[in-house]
């Protein structure tokens, strides 16, 4: 670990902010035109009622509905059912069940992934542009997901490797490859694991490392004097640092990743709800008109984003970024769990859309919705949207929203290098020089992406993430009644009491 910590630190510390601007306009037009066109295809959109109606974000949404009804809202009736999983009410503690992390370690994990920049800035992108109408679509979607990410973590128990060491190895890669085997479909099951696996790992460059440590760097210097810090002019040395911090992490694993998660989503996650409830009870009086703009914003022909479609657009195109369900990378960390009934993790994964979409952006949005900050014409987005609406209650709170974010960005980054080394690793072998080659060049692309602005890079990395739900979804449709069987055969023996509640036992 300390020597390759040591080559990380002797390979990148040559990098200055001079260098990065001169590698950072090369790389953009390099990569502009092929980035332009990825995107343009994955990002495609048809004109409906006067609103862009972005294609992939109907496949996600069009799945996760139907996978609702198929399941018979599993998001509702499995709900109470995932909450006592995660407490550990059906953990037997004498039973040693395959699997590196609990129930707990694993949703954590996932969350770490999800809950942030996308149910933070996200959130105020989409009531900015489509009005507070979005929120109301924005819960929909949230819940609707819960049924997609049950199936895909489902599969990614049932279809795990179990690597001769102990160590897990699942997610989509193994689903579509082994799944589709079974279903007589072994070569299109290959071909889309591939395609899958050359997306995540592309994505987790992107979109969980260039994008996030870019945005930890801009919220460091907010919390240390801005413009006038001390590292205003030092992106390169904040880069070496974190990623000294995260090869420290993910030199560990799935297990050092997940105990890291395990402590910091549930903290910065207490301090947010907090924060958020505070501003929305000290505006009590202002709450029946927030709940009613979001109510008549979500089906107004006046909306601020093409009518009544355009707000719904926005609201399920915001709330995919923020929970993610069908793409397919929490799949990845929840596959991990300690556990030998597939359906028990698909049944915690629901609660992962429903704190990070239906809790923490819902929060954000009354926040931003009584605060009226959205209807302020000073050009402010994202973030510093969030960050105003909080700060005209609770004026301070700009900081911690700061250091939240850097907690989120770094939790998001170390998710993501768990992601990207198992898609990595199923491409170039389950071997350790894989593993660390992958770690060793994650660690590098942290140093590089505090100093650049490649907007390209990260434009294309969201086209990759969401051009991975293509065949992930095309395996979960395959898939679904091997899902269902495994649904029905539990909760039988649950009901029969074959499988018991240890909590009720020991009480």
């Amino acid at each position: 670990m300390r020597r390759l910590l040591f080559l990380l630190v002797s390979a990148t510390l040559w990098t200055s902010n001079a260098v990065a601007g001169d590698i950072d306009v090369a790389i953009e037009a390099a990569i502009s035109p092929i980035a332009n066109f990825v995107s343009d295809i994955i990002f495609y959109s048809v004109e409906f009622s006067g609103a862009q109606v972005p294609l992939i974000v109907v496949w996600l949404i069009l799945a996760a509905l139907l996978f609702t009804f198929y399941f018979r809202f599993v998001c509702v009736t499995g709900f109470t059912h995932a909450i006592r999983l995660v407490r550990g009410d059906y953990t037997d503690p004498n039973e040693k069940n395959k699997g590196e992390v609990s129930h707990f370690q694993a949703l954590t994990t996932a969350l770490s992934g999800t809950v942030g920049l996308g149910s933070i800035a996200g959130v105020a992108v989409a009531v900015s542009v489509g009005g507070p109408g979005a929120t109301f679509w924005m819960i929909v979607a949230g819940l609707l997901g819960m049924s997609a990410k049950f199936v895909e973590c489902t599969l990614a128990v049932k279809y795990r490797k179990i690597n001769p060491d102990g160590s897990i190895s699942g997610g989509p890669m193994y689903y579509l490859s082994r799944g589709l085997k079974e279903k007589g479909l072994g070569g299109l099951g290959k071909v889309m694991a591939v395609f899958f696996a050359v997306m995540c790992v592309g994505s987790s460059f992107g979109a969980g490392n260039l994008f996030q440590v870019n945005q930890a760097y801009s919220q460091f210097l907010v919390v240390t004097g801005g413009a006038d810090s001390f590292f205003a002019d030092k992106a390169w040395l904040f880069g070496i640092t974190m990623a000294a911090i995260v090869g420290s992490v993910i030199i560990g694993g799935i297990k050092g990743i997940a105990h890291v998660t395990e402590k910091i989503v549930p903290f910065m996650t207490s301090i947010y709800v907090l924060a958020a409830l505070v501003v929305i009870f000290s505006n009590y009086t202002l709450i029946p008109g927030a709940v009613s703009a979001i109510i008549d914003g979500a089906f107004s022909n006046d909306g601020m984003a093409g009518g009544f479609i355009g707000v719904l657009i926005q609201g399920f195109k915001r709330a995919a970024f923020a929970h993610e369900a069908g793409i397919g990378s929490a799949a990845i960390a929840h596959s991990a769990v300690r556990t030998n009934e597939p359906v028990t993790e698909g049944l915690v994964s629901l609660l992962e859309p429903f704190i990070a979409t239906v809790i923490i952006c819902s929060l954000t949005a009354l926040v931003i919705v009584i605060t009226g900050v959205y209807t302020n014409e000073t050009g402010m987005g994202g973030v510093e949207l969030t960050s105003a609406a909080f700060a005209s209650t609770i004026p301070w709170f700009p900081y911690v929203l700061a250091v939240a974010v850097i907690l989120f960005a770094f939790s998001t980054i170390i998710s993501w290098s768990y992601y990207g080394v198992k898609a990595w690793t199923y491409l170039f072998g389950e071997s350790r020089a894989a593993d660390l080659t992958y770690k060793f060049i994650f660690c590098s692309v942290l140093v590089l992406g505090s100093t650049m602005q490649l907007n390209a890079v990260i434009n294309f990395s969201d086209a990759m993430m969401f051009a991975m739900s293509v065949p992930n979804i095309v395996g979960l449709y395959i898939l679904a009644p091997v899902v269902k069987a495994e649904l029905d055969s539990y909760m039988a023996r649950v009901k029969s009491g074959t499988i018991k509640s240890f909590r009720a036992v020991t009480a």
